[in-house]
């Protein structure tokens, strides 16, 4: 019989918040000084990412792994890829592991393209000469020839995705892990990605894949694995998986209010601390209808002095297999929003494009060029709920891309 590709045993994670972890010289004194600044007074609050994790995946199984932002799946990724030790417990890998964790990790930034493609194959077990028959499919895959010989420090992060999945895939592994990374991508390019790994679980090897898109993680897996809190709170079929992930975030958005939701993710320059919906009369409305005007209310507050932060706001709209159907965005219409303490920003709808639904909204909030730094985002931050109504009896609704980038809206701010 052929030994599971992966056996995971009590396994758990505990970090402590607050304590520098640099083992340098510099680190070591600035540990010194801090000590010395804060007396007795203890700093440290133990944090549990993972707690007694346990499961086992056969090989040539496609497993997803779901759950919500800070339920663990990044910290399980990174146990079972040997780039972070565990508390307790032990995973037991049986085969070569290729992962695609979060952008920046597994390549050299000085080396180029080309130059990490052989290290990386090399790390793998491979031979130079196995490398270099791959290598004009991986480049092609990766579509980046241009830039196959300059150093990927010098990259955008998805040209680095484009690579780094081409590698990951194409070197055949036996295991190959992929996280929540390829969101970078552009549309087109997930979904070569898709069929990629489609392709890899029938050639009988192991996947694991983490991805907010529900419908993904159906069409790749068969089975799942749903963590919340930093345990496993279900193992099953996708479609169970699945099933539970909404109702778990309809649980939260039912009992918490966004000012006090722990799962948000950015720097916390500023944050989400409500939202809700008018109509085309100012009332708050808990129900839309398809066609009619709305205005989605989103207020912010500034977490430090004197900020005026320049942010790029946005509400993304999905239904509840985590397809993105349209984004109101103040990126889209080249406008920065300004946060000094509390602001409320404005996206006027002239007529709601979906159809009788429930749909899910997300909130990110970031600024840098391209969305680099976050500054604030909640997965699910509210829910809406659409009814029927007469859509086509006036007006034109604009829609551009596979993703549909909603363009018929306008945006505006006031102080609160």
């Amino acid at each position: 019989m052929k030994e599971p590709a992966i056996v995971v045993e009590h396994i758990s994670k505990r970090y402590k918040i607050g304590k520098a972890r640099s083992n340098d010289l510099r680190g070591t004194i600035d540990n010194v000084f801090r000590s010395l600044l804060r007396g007795n007074k203890k700093e440290n609050v133990d944090f549990w990412a993972l707690r007694d994790i346990n499961f086992k995946i056969e090989a040539g199984e496609a497993v997803g792994i779901v759950g919500r932002n800070g339920a663990g799946k990044s910290t399980l990724l990174k146990v079972l890829s040997r780039i972070t030790v565990p508390t307790s417990g032990r995973a037991i890998i049986n085969g070569h592991v290729a992962s695609l964790l979060e952008v920046g990790t597994g390549f050299h930034a000085e080396l180029t393209g080309r130059e990490n493609i052989f290290m990386n194959g090399s790390i793998l077990g491979m031979k130079r000469v196995e490398i270099r028959k791959k290598f004009d499919e991986i480049v092609a895959f990766s579509g980046i020839e241009k830039f196959i010989d300059t150093p990927v420090k010098h990259y955008s992060s998805g040209m680095y995705v484009r690579l780094a999945f081409a590698v990951a895939a194409h070197l055949e592994p036996e295991i190959l892990i992929v996280d929540e990374v390829l969101a970078v991508g552009d549309i087109e390019f997930q979904k070569k990605c898709l069929g990629k790994m489609e392709e890899v679980g029938r050639d009988g090897r192991t996947i694991l894949f983490v991805s907010h898109n529900m419908e993904a993680v159906m069409r790749l897996c068969t089975k799942g694995i749903l963590l919340n809190n930093g345990t496993v709170y279900l193992q099953g079929t996708s479609r169970e998986i699945v099933d539970n992930y909404f109702k778990l975030n309809e649980d939260l958005i039912r009992t918490t209010k966004i000012f006090d939701r722990t799962d948000r993710i950015g720097n916390g320059k500023s944050k989400f601390v409500n939202a809700w919906i008018t109509n085309a009369k100012g009332q708050v409305v808990y129900q839309i209808h398809s066609g009619e005007t709305v205005q989605f209310h989103v207020e912010i507050e500034a977490q430090q002095p004197n900020l005026n932060g320049q942010y790029t706001v946005a509400v993304a709209i999905y239904d509840n297999r985590g397809n993105r159907l349209f984004v109101l965005s103040s990126g889209l219409l080249n406008k920065k929003i300004t946060v000094n303490n509390k602001t409320e920003v404005i996206f006027t709808v002239p007529k709601f494009p979906l159809a009788s639904d429930e749909y899910f909204c997300n909130l990110i909030m970031f600024e840098g060029p391209r969305g680099t730094d976050t500054i604030d985002q909640i997965e699910s931050a509210f829910k809406i709920t659409v009814e029927d109504g007469d859509y086509f009896g006036t007006g034109i609704i604009q829609a551009k891309g596979a993703d549909r980038l909603f363009t018929d809206f306008t945006i505006n701010t006031r102080e609160t």
